[in-house]
């Protein structure tokens, strides 16, 4: 078991170190993320042009360190050298393109991969677009579910929305300005008219926060197409409530099939009612 404890002394611990990085306002980064990445022994980028310049606007020196590649396309390659710097007890700084590494970032496989090497990892924590959307969105944060990006192609999309329609909380999503409208569209589809945000460029220049029915949402898109990041936050829905028709109907398909009480059970579960009262509703069916 891998025990790791806060780094507290100016020279860095061994370990891997997650920094969280600005999403858009340079400022956003941590006094402890700047030390970090000013004592690292190595960095690892998801984007190296941008690790560069970030340490170059906060005076950073590199002092003939490594700043090597780490994404998603170069992962198996690029994670047996990082592992090998981590096991030779140095200190491995890992910054995402943008906000909190290991949210909707490559960091992942590298972390699992750590943790089985016993190595130490940390977290610095700092900047991230989704905790950034659920604070300007004025939507219940209690509980929340972070989708990320859903998929292109239209009929997976909306087996990827049907899964997310019976989740007790508030949805978080990415989506990219040229595909937002068709993700509105499905969502009013699949999901119903819910209260909605549209957040773009947030902690940027020309942030923006969209607020309403989804239905008005998406005609403010198509009237005024969004430019930009954008992360999507959608009220929970209403909950259902099945009528007795409903509930009779699929347990007349079910018994079709199924003993009365394999159906009564399954019916149950589907419509969140007791056991019991299925039973018995499928024993008076049965008799019919």
């Amino acid at each position: 078991m891998t025990r790791a404890t806060s780094p507290l002394s100016a020279s860095l611990a061994p370990g891997l170190y997650l920094v969280a990085t600005p999403i858009g306002a340079a400022r956003d980064i941590t006094l402890r993320g700047l030390d970090i990445l000013g004592a690292a022994d190595m960095i690892a980028a998801e984007d190296t042009r941008t690790a560069r310049k970030l340490m170059e606007l906060h005076g950073i020196s590199r002092d003939g360190r490594q700043i090597v590649a780490y994404h998603d396309h170069n992962g198996p390659t690029a994670r047996p050298r990082l592992l090998a710097a981590l096991q030779e007890g140095k200190s491995v700084a890992y910054v995402s393109e943008a906000g909190t590494p290991m949210v909707a970032d490559p960091g992942y496989q590298l972390v699992r991969d750590a943790h089985d090497a016993d190595v130490p990892v940390f977290a610095a924590p700092g900047a991230s677009a989704v905790l950034s959307a659920l604070c300007v969105a004025g939507l219940p944060t209690d509980r929340f579910y972070f989708a990320g990006f859903p998929p292109n192609a239209a009929k997976a999309r909306e087996t990827f929305l049907k899964g997310l329609k019976s989740i007790p909380g508030t949805l978080v999503l990415y989506e990219s300005p040229k595909r937002i409208s068709e993700l509105l569209k499905a969502c009013l589809i699949v999901l119903g008219d819910r209260e909605c945000a549209l957040c773009r460029e947030l902690t940027k220049k020309f942030e923006e926060t969209r607020r309403g029915m989804m239905s008005d949402v998406l005609t403010s898109v198509i009237d005024h197409p969004p430019k930009g990041e954008i992360v999507l936050v959608i009220g929970e829905g209403a909950a259902e409530v099945a009528s007795e028709g409903d509930i009779e109907a699929a347990l007349r398909e079910a018994l079709q099939t199924l003993k009365v009480k394999e159906a009564a059970a399954m019916i149950a579960e589907d419509f969140s009612i007791s056991r019991r009262d299925a039973y018995q509703m499928a024993l008076k069916l049965g008799d019919k």
